[in-house]
């Protein structure tokens, strides 16, 4: 086999290999309805068969071995975007003035922060949403439980 033909046969694959289920489904159909062009031109090549075989080998290296990474990677990604908006409510909150209690004052940033976050960032909804979990877990979860539970924080 020349070169050339790897080279168009790789292609092929590729193609198939990128494409969505119900055009792979068209398109060996209309592989498998191509006619040779003479005696020995079946050499039994179908890039949707090889395509296929290639996608269950890109699976499952993703299963056992880059699912692990990303999962890695999102924990960081998620540790850092608390630190980071810890950090930014603590900068809010430098910035009012102290008529309030300072936890109110993160409160009030926290949660300002957050629907900004909501309105303006929807693709960051699920990360805001931890991290304001998180922050106000570890930060306002005892003066909450001091005012007698979230009822009585949210009447202030």
């Amino acid at each position: 086999m020349s070169p050339r033909d790897i080279k168009q046969q790789t292609f092929d694959i590729i193609s198939c290999f990128f494409e969505e289920e119900q055009n792979r489904i068209c398109n060996r159909k209309v592989y498998e309805s191509i006619e040779s062009d003479g005696p020995g031109d079946d050499d039994g090549f179908d890039p949707v068969v090889i395509a296929d075989k290639l996608r269950e080998l890109g699976d499952d290296f993703d299963v056992k071995f880059i699912q692990p990474h990303i999962r890695k990677l999102q924990q960081a990604v998620a540790d850092k975007a608390v630190e980071e908006f810890a950090r930014s409510v603590d900068s809010l909150c430098a910035a009012q003035g102290a008529e309030v209690a300072p936890e109110m004052q993160l409160l009030r940033a926290s949660m300002a922060l957050g629907l900004y976050v909501k309105k303006t960032c929807p693709d960051l909804r699920a990360t805001i949403q931890s991290c304001m979990t998180a922050f106000i877990n570890t930060r306002l979860a005892g003066w909450i439980n001091q005012q007698g539970g979230w009822d009585q924080v949210t009447m202030v």
